[in-house]
């Protein structure tokens, strides 16, 4: 096994490790074989190049390889070092930039470290002394980290000794070092609470539901770090709030606000003594909590309990209702249950939630939400409503994909006629599944804001959102649902396409604003779209129903 110079460092601190009771040669030998099999895991910023990565695999890490991409996104939030002299604003804003990032890649990519259960199934059963089993699995998570951290704050390390000074430096080494604390305990702290009152399934699940929280996240949280302060001329004001003591970016420009300009006041030095004493307390606390964790983690190992039969019947019913052919309903409840129980198709379509969720709640808000009501009071700011089907291009174009594509032969020996049921039926389940719900929580929302007197128009725009989605389904390249490879998503040039839609998109949207300006026109703009809705579900799949398309190659 090639022998890993993190490992050549770490046994420089052998003594160290003795002392505190570790079989050192042991726990060496597990991070090597642990660091190993992370060469070989790809990470979610570079699975784009498939073929490139199966060429390389071999001979190649692919963690290392993709800490370039963290290196530039490292470099371009390195100019808030570079700003000015207010350090609370540009920490705040960095920190920020840098935690999200981190905790992004340690759920998404490195959950597999904090969650392996081989630990107990294999090591557990062997003549080892625990002490040595969790050393072996901390080491672990701070090497990743220590290579994470390092590509993303190398660049803005670099400016700041050479803009701030080696007191800038030296704090924010260390604010990098309990900002990485506080990040495996809070996701680790998060994996217990969900292990400790749910299954194994529910924590795979909620890896996918962070996905989402993260997209979220990453959508408006510069909106709330940039409404901390007051732009006035050139001046940037801080606006104290109890609020922002549960803002862990804002206690790190606050410690650097502190220490190095002197002299703010005791808010910022209550906030600087978060920085340091909650990463700490929580280690401590992550300490303790430590085996608890690690039995509840017997859980994964575990089959999960299934459900009842009462959604399988209300299932039914739904399909019943809506298709109107028995195939149909076949591949309704067939393309529903896939969209809900797959996990990489959730890890590919389900963030793009995120987008509209909050889209049309950042384009209300900057167009004078933050003003109070009076700022939206008589405008047309509702149909920003629209930008919630920002996500059915990405939605549609991933129904063709699968992880359990070779099941796609089950197409060859259906007694089908031809393609339509398939088509028809799976692209409903899609609508009603994710759209539906969401667009119906936003238009509730939005009747809550600008009164019942906006109703009709939301129930235009939904039918709006209906017709576009039939026409993203014309307008990108078919293939049968579930029958391809992800890999070959990232294969597929559509990025035009998919830009075309999105302007389309906004042209519903100016074609709705027009019919406000025309007497009754929210009603013949309604009238039109039921009338052509109605027809594309019955034309958009004719010419898919009268034989039915060869499945990939080797299927």
């Amino acid at each position: 096994m090639e022998e890993m110079k993190s490992l050549q460092v770490l046994d420089r601190f052998r003594g160290l490790f003795e002392k505190m009771g570790v079989d050192y040669p042991v726990m060496r030998r597990i991070v090597q074989v642990k660091l190993a099999m992370d060469a070989r895991r790809v990470p979610t910023l570079t699975k784009g190049s498939t073929k490139r990565q199966k060429e390389d695999a071999g001979d190649s890490n692919q963690f290392l390889r993709s800490l370039w991409l963290y290196v530039i996104f490292g470099g371009l939030s390195s100019m808030f070092v570079l700003m000015g002299d207010h350090l609370l604003f540009q920490m705040s804003l960095l920190f920020g930039i840098m935690m999200f990032m981190v905790m992004t890649s340690m759920i998404s990519d490195f959950s597999s470290v904090l969650l392996d259960v081989r630990d107990r199934s294999i090591l557990a059963t062997k003549p080892i002394n625990r002490r040595t089993i969790t050393m072996a699995k901390t080491v672990h998570i701070f090497i990743y980290l220590f290579f994470l951290t390092g590509a993303i704050a190398v660049i803005p390390l670099a400016v700041g000794l050479f803009r701030q000074g080696i007191g800038f430096f030296a704090l924010m080494l260390l604010e990098l070092i309990l900002m990485d604390l506080l990040i495996v305990v809070l996701t680790a702290l998060l994996y217990l609470v969900v292990l400790r009152f749910f299954d194994g399934e529910k924590l795979k699940d909620m890896i996918n539901y962070v996905q989402i929280g993260m997209t979220i996240t990453i959508a408006v949280g510069y909106q709330v770090l940039v409404r901390l302060f007051d732009f006035t001329a050139m001046d940037i004001a801080f606006k104290p709030a109890w609020w922002q003591y549960l803002l862990p970016p804002v206690w790190v420009g606050a410690s650097f606000q502190t220490l190095l300009h002197p002299g703010e006041g005791l808010t910022y030095a209550g906030l600087a003594a978060l920085s340091i004493v909650v990463p700490l307390a929580a280690f401590l606390l992550y300490l303790k909590l430590m085996p608890a964790l690690e039995r509840n983690l017997q859980k994964l190992a575990e089959p999960s309990v299934k459900g009842g039969q009462g959604s399988g019947k209300a299932l039914r019913r739904i399909s019943d209702w809506l298709c109107s052919t028995p195939q149909e309903r076949a591949f309704f409840r067939f393309a529903w249950t896939i969209i809900g129980t797959e996990r990489e198709f959730k890890l590919k379509v389900y963030p793009s939630l995120g987008f509209s969720i909050v889209f049309p709640f950042i384009f209300l808000f900057s167009n004078g939400l933050d003003q109070g009501m009076d700022g939206i009071s008589g405008s047309r700011s509702y149909l920003f409503i629209y930008a919630s089907g920002i996500m059915l291009p990405t939605l549609i174009m991933m129904l063709r994909y699968s992880s359990r594509y070779k099941a796609a032969w089950i197409y060859r020996t259906a007694p089908i006629s031809g393609e339509a049921p398939i088509y028809k039926g799976v692209l409903l389940a899609s609508l009603v599944r994710l759209m539906l719900p969401l667009y119906g929580v936003e238009a509730a929302i939005f009747a809550v804001l600008f009164g019942a007197s906006i109703i009709p128009d939301l129930i235009v725009a939904g039918l709006a959102m209906q017709a576009y989605a039939l026409l993203c389904f014309l307008g990108l390249r078919k293939g049968l649902p579930f029958s391809e490879p992800f890999e070959a998503a990232g294969q597929q040039n559509q990025t035009f396409v998919i830009m075309g839609l999105m302007l389309l998109l906004g042209g519903f949207g100016l074609l709705h604003w027009l019919a406000t300006t025309l007497p009754l026109g929210i009603v013949v703009y309604g009238i039109l779209l039921i009338a052509g809705t109605w027809l594309a579900w019955r034309l958009a799949f004719w010419t898919r129903g009268t034989r039915k398309e060869e499945t990939p190659d080797g299927l």
